[in-house]
């Protein structure tokens, strides 16, 4: 019997990418009900041309339900530098996981959490048994790489991905995947709004890490850094622990999807019914 292979979809990059992707050229596909459609037909676009080069036997859906996260009640400045979503979008948020439901596909996510909390939950749990792709445009996710995960960058267009696996990660980055959580806790994450050590960049953080491994190797090392890099990481110690708390995935959270309810298998009939009230056209051709 051949092994399962499951697509792990990020479903909100995936939507905000195809959203902005016609958005700057105020293109938003407004159908004949008024309802702006654009996100949700990049969105299934990226879908489809992943199943086609992927082949999966099973297909989840991952997405962030609401603003706020267990991040935000420590750090309640996390993120807080994204503004409100465009009108344009808010309709979609919905829709899209209508549709994505009429493909026969689970929709997964759970208050407090984000998307990539979910997908590490499963793809920890998948992975034991299952080869296991995730489709992202989020380099966070390359933390979950092991044994068993590749993970799938989307690139500009369609169809094209940048995948790694946790081999040929190491041979690019220098560091291990899970180095990942460290690197962003000394240089922080500007799109997540949140400073890390402030003065230590990517260069010297990799060069750290390069070298004592972890944050506790760096600690523990202290005495052998230079007098700027020491003051600033000691300067700074509550929020390089804070800073890794909020780069680290939770793996664990309260979340399950059975393989049998992810099987995927579109009902052609119930997907073309979705595509006409929405007024998709030659979406389905990319299933052929």
């Amino acid at each position: 019997m051949n092994q399962n292979k499951i697509l792990l979809v990020d479903g909100m990059a995936l939507l905000f990418r195809a959203f902005y992707a016609t958005a700057m050229s105020n293109y938003y596909m407004i159908n004949s009900k008024g309802v702006p459609t654009n996100a949700v037909y990049g969105f299934v676009k990226h879908l489809f041309m992943a199943t086609k080069n992927y082949g999966p036997s099973h297909v989840v859906c991952c997405w962030d339900m609401g603003s706020t996260t267990f991040r935000n009640e420590i750090f309640p400045q996390y993120k807080a530098n994204r503004g409100e979503p465009p009108v344009e979008l808010i309709p979609q948020f919905d829709l899209v996981k209508e549709v994505v439901e009429a493909l026969d596909i689970p929709n997964v996510g759970l208050a407090g959490y984000e998307a990539d909390d979910c997908i590490g939950t499963l793809s920890n749990e998948y992975s034991e048994h299952s080869e296991v792709i995730i489709l992202t445009g989020d380099q966070d996710i390359l933390q979950l790489l092991q044994d068993n995960v590749t993970v799938s960058l989307l690139k500009k267009g369609y169809g094209n991905y940048a995948e790694y696996q946790h081999d040929n990660f190491i041979e690019e980055k220098g560091i291990t995947p899970m180095q990942m959580i460290d690197l962003k806790a000394l240089m922080g994450d500007s799109s997540d709004n949140y400073p890390g050590v402030k003065g230590i960049g990517e260069k010297t953080a990799l060069k750290l890490l390069t070298e004592y491994e972890t944050i506790e190797g760096i600690l523990d090392n202290l005495p052998n850094l230079t007098k700027g890099q020491r003051t600033k990481i000691e300067n700074e110690l509550d929020m390089l622990h804070l800073s890794r708390k909020l780069a680290a995935i939770h793996c664990e959270v309260d979340v399950n999807c059975s393989l049998d309810d992810a099987i995927f298998e579109i009902n052609q009939e119930r997907m073309m019914e979705k595509f006409n009230e929405l007024e998709f056209k030659r979406l389905d051709s990319l299933l052929s």
